[in-house]
């Protein structure tokens, strides 16, 4: 290849290279226009929305929106802030990824290392159970959370979503630990090691990549929930619940930064959580995905 043709190829690499990451900017920019929009008003007195350009840049810089916004000031006898709702999400969320996630490494662990007649059609009920509608299961999970007691209280939501989750947390750890070599297994039950000696010794530390993902998966999930938390939460309920009362509480004119605010509030923890452990998530697919 002569020198010029070198040439050209090297310049015609990097102009597709500009023209790719400038057409990768321009959509980014797109898809974080409305953070940039919920962003800027929330720092904004209402005048400044009402009256402005919502895409403007606050012109007197306030931070009344978050305050009222996280606030537990109170409307006849309904709380409107999002902080009181705060501790529920965090009460909520720890115990049920936790449980579902260990379910889920158990599950997977049973149905590819300790076989029984009739695994496959019971790892396909789970992995149907995936795809029901949230919707379906209202009126029986209402009926049995009545019956144990447990309805309109955290406790309840913990179990409703330990039990929606478990199928995903199969899912993953069953595909994770398919293609983990059996003989090592079976080693370990010569060499004396029981069920969970085995689990605990041998599954659980390659099971990293996949514990990332099922937990990323399942706190994001159960953290954005809202037709659950609102029809089993009571006086219980989530901080997405907590939002839509703060929306709905606004009588007369609506406050629109403060709305931005409780939104950005209720989505932050799932965000941060994202950006700092997004790449994990990344690599657990892939590892499972590979392995599966």
């Amino acid at each position: 290849m002569s020198a010029a043709t070198q040439e050209t190829a090297v310049r015609t690499g990097a102009v597709t290279r500009v023209f790719i990451y400038g057409l990768l900017i321009v959509f980014a920019l797109f898809y974080l226009m409305p953070l940039f929009v919920m962003l800027a008003n929330s720092l904004k007195p209402l005048s400044e929305i009402t009256g402005g350009n919502m895409m403007a840049l606050p012109q007197a810089w306030t931070i009344e929106p978050w305050q009222k916004a996280w606030s537990s000031a109170q409307i006849g006898v309904e709380p409107t802030g999002l902080r009181p709702y705060f501790l529920n999400s965090i009460l909520m969320v720890v115990p049920a990824v936790a449980i579902s996630t260990i379910f889920g490494a158990l599950n997977g662990y049973v149905l590819t290392k300790w076989r029984f007649r009739g695994d496959s059609i019971l790892f396909g009920l789970l992995l149907f159970s995936c795809f029901i509608p949230f919707q379906i299961v209202l009126i029986p999970m209402a009926m049995i959370l009545g019956k144990l007691g447990l309805a309109g209280s955290v406790p309840g939501l913990v179990m409703v979503h330990v039990v929606y989750g478990i199928g995903f947390t199969t899912l993953y750890y069953r595909n994770y630990y398919a293609a983990f070599p059996t003989e090592l297994v079976r080693a370990a039950m010569i060499d004396g090691a029981g069920f969970f000696r085995i689990f605990w010794r041998i599954m659980l530390p390659v099971s990293g990549p996949i514990t990332v993902v099922s937990v990323i998966w399942q706190f994001t999930n159960i953290w954005n929930d809202f037709l659950f938390g609102v029809s089993f939460g009571g006086q219980s309920q989530p901080m997405t619940a907590a939002l839509n009362n703060l929306v709905q509480s606004s009588t007369g004119v609506k406050e629109y930064n403060v709305h931005f605010a409780g939104a950005i509030l209720a989505a932050l923890p799932t965000l941060l959580v994202y950006i700092v452990a997004g790449r994990y998530f990344v690599r657990g697919l892939m590892a499972g995905s590979v392995k599966g």
